[in-house]
């Protein structure tokens, strides 16, 4: 799995509300891992030269290319509040993306949405993705929101922090209970329906 080595850069752009975000990771896990043995791995924000592969990679990890169509469209209409990639070799292995979400009825409390996040079919199940998350997470986290939820795998998403959202009264619309999940940054309560930005709704992910 690849460990933590060290945070280069991190902070707002004086001119976006992106992070400027840059880590790196070192590969340490022993065995017959193929090309990616010994590469180090740097997370980092999107820039615009990375969209093509982004797109190449987000087509290839999902049955359509809705996922790629919300991407481009959360970009233009500046929801995409944290877009980073992971690198290694000068090549893009990952992406993931959080953008805003708010609750019905309305509440003081900002949180984020984790969607999508994928990984080059080359380099899975090699911890790039659990980097991408955790790196996210952090940025979530120092960028002051107070949440963030995910669709998904309560198994996978448990182990970073992820608990089930109705247990704090939040809801979702895609008719599911144990794969609607929240972690929490503050200790501020929630509640209510959560919606997603409206990009997703429009392309039917």
């Amino acid at each position: 799995m690849a460990q933590f080595l060290n945070r280069l850069d991190y902070g707002r752009t004086e001119d976006s509300s992106l992070l400027k975000f840059y880590c790196i990771f070192q590969n340490s896990e022993s065995g017959n891992i193929g090309t990616i043995q010994n590469m180090d791995i740097i997370v980092r924000n999107e820039t615009p030269e990375d969209y093509k592969a982004i797109e190449e990679i987000l087509c290839a990890a999902f049955p359509s290319d809705a996922e790629s169509k919300v991407v481009n469209a959360l970009r233009a209409n500046g929801h995409a509040t944290i877009s980073l990639v992971a690198v290694g070799d000068g090549r893009i292995l990952g992406h993931i993306l959080f953008s805003p979400v708010h609750t019905h009825p309305p509440t003081p409390q900002k949180g984020l949405g984790l969607a999508p996040m994928a990984v080059h079919a080359d380099f899975r199940s090699h911890g790039i993705g659990s980097q991408l998350i955790r790196a996210g997470l952090q940025a979530c986290h120092d960028l002051q929101y107070d949440y963030c939820v995910v669709l998904g795998s309560p198994k996978y998403y448990g182990r970073f922090g992820f608990e089930k959202a109705s247990t704090f009264n939040l809801q979702n619309e895609y008719g599911v209970d144990d794969e609607f999940m929240v972690t929490r940054f503050t200790t501020l309560p929630l509640g209510g329906l959560v919606k997603y930005s409206p990009e997703f709704a429009f392309f039917s992910v």
